[in-house]
């Protein structure tokens, strides 16, 4: 006799309650393994395949394609053990993957942590598209009955977009072609908005279309429409609001005016946004920082690199040169890779570094980690730089990739800008920023020169650390960037 089970959306760590379902990986029907891929869902951080921890039948999927659900609510059910009665037989292969599956589910609800690259104590299955009769759901009348599925879905290969019945207030119901756009994001933000992608030229390299392009368009709808919208007061019918990353215009709640003047662009912090606001301001709140900076000459370590990648092998990046520099300040200020236990009242020393750095995607700021950095070389570094700014790029980083750093580098000279006052990542006890490097007038040798100047930006907890300390690990991070061969003396 087949049991049916019920697979919940499980915690995704760091806090976060709630994901969308961007994209199915099986049907209604399918016979799954366990581990088995099943969905792909979209945090505030990153795009994560959640895999199923039981073996059977697909008997019900709850939450369409762009559905938002909060973790531990239903994501499927799944009939295990004997074939489901009135299902025709499915030979072998299907037999054998339904086999022992109740005793299994019976010993141990789960198969453990079901987050992609955690594991869940098996080798993760290929995935099997076995599509019996559609009357295999008749395993499962409650689940059928509590959970339909409705779904009106275009059917999408790599790349394009997938059409779904929008509500009320979303923009026309329409089917996006096979238009170049990569991010969920961006689909969603067309969609409900009424864009058009396959009306857009899109910005991006080969025509990419981008969260900007979509935006643009809204930004001229509205500058259209607002001529004719008149001083008429907004009522509850007029006003607009906000879902997803829309916009709300008028007020606030039912007869009160929004702040300011009355009317604007109001953007809910939601996602990545939102998840980056609560990280920043509990920062603010619990750590009682400082700031200090330097200026330093950046013309030796500009040589080096260009020294290091004619010399042929993997090129080095800019960014593994200051990596590199930090874990070897770190060892000598070991006070800077910590954290504070309040509770405990006690600053715990962590013995590995796992440098986070920061990223400005399409998605908004994410920070990837790089795990064990102190044991790495200058290219094991820029190897894993390249490979988490691409995942970060194509929205692929999984939670483990996300979480877990001990200490912070952020380049943001890479926006132009010369300095900056960095905001600790909670719960870290230090950041380092680096603005950007561009020749200036410098005393070399006791004569001017123009060199490559750099300003350096320490931010550190008060708490672990008093000024002398910080000021030592910043200026040992300036002696490396003028005199790389400090490193080779001092570590």
């Amino acid at each position: 006799m087949a049991q049916v089970l019920e697979f919940k959306l499980p915690d995704l760590g760091e806090g976060l309650t709630e994901a969308e379902i961007t994209r199915w990986l099986v049907q209604v029907g399918d016979v799954v393994e366990v581990d088995q891929l099943v969905v792909e869902v979209e945090t505030a951080k990153a795009m994560v395949e959640v895999p199923c921890p039981y073996a059977g039948v697909v008997t019900a999927r709850f939450g369409e394609e762009g559905t938002e659900l909060p973790v531990g609510a239903p994501l499927l059910t799944v009939a295990v053990g004997s074939p489901a009665v009135g299902a025709p037989a499915r030979g072998g292969a299907a037999d054998d993957a339904l086999s022992g599956a109740a005793d299994a589910a019976a010993a141990d609800e789960t198969s453990g942590n079901v987050l992609v690259g955690y594991g869940t104590g098996a080798a993760p299955a290929r995935r099997r598209r076995i599509r019996p009769a559609r009357d295999v759901a008749a395993a499962s009348p409650a689940a059928r009955t509590e959970a339909p599925v409705a779904r009106t879905e275009a059917s999408a290969g790599p790349g394009t977009g997938r059409g779904r019945s929008l509500g009320p207030g979303q923009g026309p119901e329409y089917e996006e072609g096979p238009v170049p756009v990569i991010s969920p994001l961006v689909r969603r933000l067309a969609r409900e908005n009424g864009v058009d992608l396959r009306q857009l030229a899109g910005s991006g390299p080969d025509g990419l279309i981008l969260r900007a392009d979509v935006e643009d368009v809204m930004r001229a709808s509205t500058a259209t429409a607002a001529p004719l919208a008149g001083p008429a007061p907004a009522s509850a019918a007029a006003r607009t609001t906000a879902t997803g990353l829309g916009a709300t215009f008028g007020s606030t709640r039912e007869g009160a005016p929004s702040a300011g003047s009355g009317s604007g662009t109001r953007v809910p912090l939601r996602g990545v946004r939102g998840a980056v606001a609560d990280k920043l301001s509990r920062s603010r709140r619990e750590i009682p920082d400082a700031t200090t900076w330097v200026d330093a000459d950046a013309t030796e370590l500009m040589n080096a690199r260009v020294a290091m990648n004619a010399a042929g092998g993997p090129k080095v990046s800019l960014l593994a040169l200051l990596a590199r520099i930090c874990t070897a300040a770190l060892a000598r200020y070991p006070e800077l890779n910590s954290r504070v236990d309040m509770e405990a009242r006690e600053v715990i020393q962590l013995d590995e570094v796992h440098l986070g750095f920061a990223a400005q995607t399409e998605r908004g700021l994410v920070v990837p980690v790089v795990r064990d950095a102190h044991a790495r070389d200058t290219e094991s570094l820029s190897a894993e730089f390249a490979r988490l700014s691409e995942s970060a790029r194509a929205g692929t980083l999984t939670p483990g990739e996300l979480t877990g750093s001990t200490f912070t580098l952020n380049n943001y000279g890479v926006f132009g800008v010369d300095g900056s006052t960095p905001i600790i990542n909670h719960p870290e006890a230090a950041m380092l920023g680096v603005g950007r490097i561009v020749p200036k007038p410098w005393v070399h040798q006791g004569e001017l020169a123009v060199r490559q100047v750099v300003q350096l930006s320490l931010t550190f907890d008060h708490r672990v650390c008093d000024g002398g300390t910080a000021g030592g690990f910043l200026r040992f991070v300036a002696d490396c960037v003028e005199q790389p061969a400090v490193l080779l003396r001092k570590v």
